[in-house]
Formats: structure tokens, sequence, C-alpha cells
């Protein structure tokens, strides 16, 4: 049983999303507060890999009662996530050879543990964002107008 405490709803219009991963993420006590309260914005974070693992950045965690933050919270701090060796060689790789990027799709909540589902991704061009728009809209017209409504 999962329960999605956040989903990043700009992910899919962005991105072409080609391979999807579930991983870890080390948090402190008050940012998984945050994260089973449904407070955390995934929109505008990205993944990045270095030698040391992997690390979700620009991931806004506010905090969860703002009369008893200190003084030294940080929102948007650094996060590790919880990946074997193997799968980040795996990702390095696919990342240089494809230039993709890792960008987080949803946190959920699995067995009380907190998941974030991480995809590799290539990014749309604007003419493809168009092209989705117009797709989008023409749906739109036509349902209307099989309801009769115009």
């Amino acid at each position: 049983m999962t329960k999605d405490l956040a989903i990043n709803k700009k992910a899919n219009f962005d991105y072409q999303i080609i391979d999807k991963l579930e991983c870890g993420i080390v948090l402190t006590g008050s940012e998984v507060k945050t994260a089973k309260a449904g407070l955390v914005n995934l929109t505008g974070s990205y993944a990045i890999i270095r030698k040391k693992g992997a690390f979700l950045i620009n991931t806004n965690f506010p905090p969860y009662q703002a009369k008893n933050i200190n003084f030294a919270y940080d929102a948007k701090r650094t996060k590790k996530l919880l990946l074997r060796k193997k799968e980040i060689l795996q990702l390095m790789e696919k990342i240089k050879k494809q230039n993709l990027t890792l960008i987080p799709l949803r946190m959920y909540n699995k067995k009380g543990l907190i998941k974030v589902e991480v995809a590799l991704a290539k990014g749309k061009k604007k003419i493809d964002k168009r092209e989705i728009i117009k797709q989008r809209e023409a749906k739109r017209r036509t349902e209307k107008a099989r309801k009769g409504e115009y």
C-alpha cells in the first residue's frame, strides 16, 4: 500500500520519461513530518550523481510548524538518495551517453518509509510542448461538442 505524498505534475509535460527507478531518501525528523503531511514541492527539482552518491536538489520542504523552526533550517537543503553502487554506475553511464536528466516524479509512503520515484528523462522542445497543448485543446472541444455545450 503506497500513498502519494508529492507529485511532480510538470514532469510529464516538460520531459519525455525513459526509465523509472525507486529509491530511498535521507531526511531529518521535521522533514519526515513535512513529507507525511504532504507539504513537499517537487516542481523544479532534479537529481545529480556525484562520486559519493545521488543527491536530490531544489526540492522544497517547508517547515512543519513555522513557530517551532530553528534559524538554521534550510527548506531546499540537498538530500541524499539511497541507491546501490551498481544502480548509480548504470545511471551515470546512461546520463553521459544519452544526455539525459534525472528528475523526481513522485514521493510516496511505502510501509512507513518515504520513497522517491526518479526517472531518466529527456527534455522536450518548445515545439513538442505546443503540439501537446493543441491536442489537449482539440480533445476538450470534441468532448464539449459531444455533450452539446457548444
